[in-house]
């Protein structure tokens, strides 16, 4: 097992699990305790789980986000198809408004059509987004430190000011009942009026994130448009989509590479939304 799958297991068994022995992790793993011990260690470092004697415990609380750095490293690949899924379903000349979570970060990469304009409500977005070349305008407001995105009333103010084609979003957690949330108010408000101002609404939502809650509400499930993940539904949760208009597209494969220009991906469709 390679040390990101090894060191993403460990992040996974604490998503339902407050902590966990470096026994428990050695029998999981199949890794020697050495090497655990330096994996929490490196996460330890990273913010991403608290050191424990003989283990380890979870800092992700409804109201606690990890650290950038950190949740990039969390299920990176189909974080890559996610994105180049989302990407794909642009079409020439729309307008976008850009979340600034790690897998928009993703789609920011491949954004190579100049037609689009691009409002990214994050840094790191723009900064990828002005290398390609890509039409962009900032919205204003205060950043947030570590994040690099745009939050507080000045962002609301500035985002109340345009209208979008659609809007790309990350979350903290969705559900099906609950929708999606996000780890503070102030993120779920920013989150809330980019989806009010847009007339589609695409969900980034990757497999350690569906099923899950968090502080800030932002939408209803039936307000989003499409959600892309990794994750693949029961039929159950099916029938609930299908019942709710949503559309839920589901990423197989490898990503393609982000430099060759805005892939379609591989996706299979499991829910069509209502006409």
């Amino acid at each position: 097992m390679r040390t990101e799958e090894r060191r993403e297991g460990i992040l996974r068994l604490l998503e339902t699990s407050e902590s966990v022995t470096v026994a428990e992790l050695v029998e999981r793993l199949g890794a020697s305790e050495a090497t655990v011990r330096r994996d929490l260690v490196q996460l330890d470092q990273h913010g991403a789980l608290r050191r424990t004697h003989g283990g380890a415990r979870r800092l992700a609380l409804r109201g606690v986000t990890t650290p950038f750095a950190a949740r990039a490293g969390i299920n990176a690949e189909a974080k890559g198809r996610i994105a180049a899924a989302a990407a794909g379903m642009l079409a020439h000349g729309e307008s976008v408004v850009l979340d600034g979570g790690t897998t928009c970060l993703e789609v920011a990469h491949r954004l190579t059509d100049p037609s689009l304009r691009v409002v990214p409500l994050s840094l790191r977005c723009a900064t990828v987004l002005g290398g390609a070349g890509a039409q962009i305008t900032m919205c204003g407001g205060d950043v947030r430190p570590d994040e690099l995105t745009a939050t507080g009333a000045r962002a609301l103010d500035s985002l109340s000011t345009m209208r979008f084609d659609t809007a790309i979003i990350s979350c903290r957690g969705f559900t099906l009942s609950d929708g999606v949330t996000s780890y503070d108010s102030e993120d779920a408000a920013i989150k809330a009026a980019a989806v009010r101002y847009s007339g589609r609404i695409i969900l980034l939502c990757d497999s350690t994130k569906w099923g899950k809650t968090a502080f800030g509400w932002v939408a209803e499930a039936r307000d989003l448009t499409t959600v892309v993940t990794d994750h693949v539904l029961t039929r159950d949760e099916r029938e609930t989509a299908d019942a709710l208009g949503l559309e839920v597209v589901t990423v197989q494969g490898p990503p393609p590479p982000a430099q060759h220009g805005r892939p379609g991906g591989h996706s299979a469709r499991t829910a069509v939304p209502a006409s």
